[in-house]
């Protein structure tokens, strides 16, 4: 049988193009905003885009954050794109004063002003970090390019969680795997044969656990 993935609906994500993506790569998918139907998926999906305090709010006003934690804590595969990333560190630039969901230690820090254009969009190259060899990454070749759309990117103060990074002005975070833990500020669903193969990976993670 298909394993079941639950992609979070806090009204801040592009989700039927994630779950069309996630469908085509093997799985079921349920989007939803309960946090039952969250508790009783074999995986879950943290989409987003928007802003960083805004997102912590509607995640807390619909009571996502406890089964977000809880799937974390027993090891339920996860996979956090975008915003989705940013929301596990601890502090945004984006929002002074707003609490994220702190299961990584740092800050998601803004782009400098400068001479590159602000947001980052388009397609660009992201190189394998410390956490580099994470199952996700699998036949995923080297310099393959992926579809950014932000203009803020985490800061892990454990280095050793980066699994890519990506260059614009300078090297920055592009995605982080610790155990089943996976998350990308780059967009897997828009990013062609690279960006489904990651999806195909996470799919077949979920069913061997």
């Amino acid at each position: 049988m298909k394993p079941l993935i639950a992609v979070v609906d806090y009204e801040m994500g592009n989700l039927h193009s994630v779950a069309k993506a996630l469908e085509c790569a093997g799985a079921r998918v349920q989007v939803t905003s309960s946090p039952r139907a969250m508790r009783k998926a074999d995986g879950i999906v943290l989409p987003g885009v928007g802003a960083f305090g805004e997102a912590v709010k509607r995640l807390r006003a619909q009571k996502l954050v406890a089964p977000i934690l809880e799937a974390l804590g027993k090891g339920t595969p996860f996979l956090g794109i975008c915003l989705g990333l940013q929301l596990l560190f601890e502090r945004s630039e984006e929002s002074a004063g707003v609490r994220g969901l702190g299961v990584f230690a740092g800050d998601v820090e803004r782009f400098p002003r400068g001479a590159l254009k602000v947001p980052h969009m388009g397609w660009n190259i992201i190189e394998r970090g410390p956490a580099g060899r994470t199952e996700i990454l699998k036949g995923v070749s080297a310099n393959s390019y992926f579809y950014f759309v932000h203009s803020y990117y985490p800061a892990p103060e454990d280095r050793g969680i980066i699994a890519t990074r990506t260059d614009y002005g300078r090297a920055f975070c592009s995605s982080i795997a610790q155990g089943r833990v996976y998350a990308s500020q780059f967009h897997p669903e828009k990013s062609g044969a690279a960006g489904q193969r990651l999806l195909r990976n996470f799919v077949q993670e979920v069913s061997a656990c």
